[in-house]
């Protein structure tokens, strides 16, 4: 499979793994958490015993929302999570970006339409945006709250599109999951798969991506 690039008239981002560096920022944080278990380590290094434990969750993870989704319970898990954050006291959420994002929404907005189609709920989608400034690159921000049903279903870039005003075969899908591959191929758009998250690249190629690049910053010499 190759990406149709004549075919392109507009993108849609993920955001964990895609532009947030959420897997890189999940294995320093249990880095730290294990850190007095160091001693246990052959090498004394955690990383990659973290890693593998980030890499492992992420699809039975996804097996759990996409469940929660299909019977209409994710709504009520979002309001319980975001509950349960307030009646703690967290601290607003900080965190990293994939490198060269910004310069690539940046050059890739002068010529594109642009979406942000993510799985995550819409107080952390836009404190990740606001953090970094993102947030007026987007003609439209859609959420796992957005639509009736999220991602892997189609209809998140459906509504993408929508708001963007073209079709969505002409939608490029640009994710780290099976999950926005899927969501990608069943909405009719083309789908990019990147390396920079929780995806590996036989699962993507799998999934249907049509292209696979390291990260998304990688679209800058082809589009």
């Amino acid at each position: 499979m190759a990406l149709d690039f004549s075919r392109i008239e507009a993108v849609c981002f993920d955001v964990d793994g895609t532009l947030s560096d959420t897997d890189d920022l999940w294995v320093a944080r249990l880095e730290r958490l294990f850190s007095p278990l160091r001693f246990l380590a052959r090498e004394r290094d955690l990383r990659p015993a973290a890693r593998r434990l980030v890499m492992g969750l992420e699809t039975p993870g996804n097996h759990v929302m996409t469940l929660l989704d299909q019977v209409g319970l994710d709504g009520k898990f979002e309001t319980l999570r975001s509950s349960l954050a307030r009646w703690q006291g967290r601290k607003p959420a900080r965190f990293w970006i994939i490198e060269r994002s910004l310069e690539l929404l940046v050059t890739l907005r002068r010529h594109y339409p642009l979406a942000v189609v993510s799985a995550r709920d819409a107080a952390t989608t836009t404190a990740f945006l606001d953090q970094f400034g993102l947030g007026g690159y987007f003609e439209t921000v859609v959420t796992s709250q957005t639509c009736r049903h999220t991602k892997p279903f189609p209809d998140p870039v459906l509504f993408a599109a929508k708001k963007m005003r073209v079709d969505p075969t002409c939608c490029l899908m640009v994710g780290d999951t099976t999950v926005d591959i899927r969501a990608g191929k069943a909405a009719g758009a083309q789908t990019l798969g990147v390396l920079c998250g929780f995806g590996e690249k036989k699962e993507l190629l799998r999934a249907g991506a049509d292209l696979i690049l390291p990260t998304p910053a990688g679209l800058l010499s082809l589009l």
